[in-house]
């Protein structure tokens, strides 16, 4: 069970997730994730510095932890050939420590160059495996072209390739996702402890690791931990369908108008327990995932990381499915 920390690029600016990863790895974390977002989920959280730019400066700041994107989407803001360059370049100055996540992305982010989101998931989910087609021929070297529906690359080569490409974690939450994960990626990404993600991975021949977010929002006592969830991730209560389409912040802040403490009890590990932490890790394990990512929505990310590494750590390792 390999267990990671979620960097909130949404909630802190790039120096500070700087130091929480710093942080996160003399802790014992084996990785540390983070989103690559254009825009937070809501205004009140105030950031959303370049991802990969953070990601290099923790390669340079830290000797062990892995790195993960959790998720970039290579269809839109992205063309895949610059995703490909990109991820490569990270592998090499980490020395082989870089995961690359992607998904199908959220409107939120990709509408923002102008080119629009496509309305259908099924657009999306083509869109998605054309990107990791070219993904995997730029990662094969040489020169390269690709004359797609959606995407096309001309007579591209990416010069710096890592002996040990990274591996590709694709995100999932339905069967045709979970398809896509298993035929061209190298693993399963995920933000639901539902079996059947796993369940429709495997049998679609996937055998990789399985990466999941873990909510939880530690504080010294439950309802303050209940609080800043609430200000700051109840659109994590929208649920995906909600999640993928709203375009801007001032969205979701209207979307979560009736969300209550109450509702984030349910969705949340909150507050000091550590068996309550280490239940909802169980859902997770329970449901085939073995990559944890501790998602804290609490007031105190270096409080949170040391009760990680006073009284989650260990217990969290000897986690097995029930």
């Amino acid at each position: 069970m390999d267990i990671g920390y979620k960097l909130a690029s949404e909630a802190f600016g790039p120096r500070e997730l700087i130091r929480q990863a710093v942080r996160a790895e003399a802790a014992g974390f084996d990785f540390v994730e983070m989103s690559d977002h254009y825009h937070p989920w809501l205004d009140v959280q105030g950031h959303s510095s370049f991802t990969w730019t953070v990601l290099g400066a923790i390669a340079a700041r830290t000797e062990r932890i892995g790195l993960v994107t959790g998720v970039t989407c290579p269809t839109v803001r992205y063309h895949p050939a610059i995703v490909a360059q990109a991820a490569a370049t990270l592998a090499l100055v980490s020395d082989g420590r870089f995961v690359l996540g992607v998904g199908s992305g959220e409107r939120l982010n990709e509408h923002v160059v102008g080119r629009g989101f496509p309305d259908t998931v099924r657009e999306r989910h083509a869109l998605l495996r054309e990107a990791l087609e070219i993904i995997r021929l730029l990662w094969r070297g040489g020169y390269r072209s690709y004359d797609g529906r959606y995407l096309r690359l001309a007579d591209a080569r990416v010069f710096d390739l890592p002996e040990r490409l990274p591996l590709i974690a694709v995100a999932a939450s339905g069967p045709h996702s979970a398809r896509i994960a298993a035929e061209l990626g190298d693993g399963l990404f995920a933000t639901e402890d539902k079996p059947s993600i796993v369940r429709h991975y495997r049998v679609a021949g996937g055998s990789g690791p399985g990466y999941a977010e873990v909510p939880m929002a530690w504080a010294e006592d439950e309802r303050t931990a209940a609080r800043e969830a609430l200000r700051t991730s109840r659109w994590a209560l929208t649920g995906w369908k909600v999640m993928s389409e709203l375009p801007n912040p001032v969205n979701f802040d209207a979307a979560t108008t009736t969300v209550r403490e109450e509702d984030v009890l349910e969705k949340f590990a909150c507050g000091p327990d550590p068996d309550r932490h280490l239940a909802a890790a169980q859902r997770y394990v329970d449901a085939g995932f073995d990559r944890l990512v501790l998602q804290n929505a609490g007031p105190d990310p270096d409080g949170f990381i040391d009760f990680y590494e006073r009284e989650l750590q260990e217990p969290l390792r000897r986690l097995r499915p029930s």
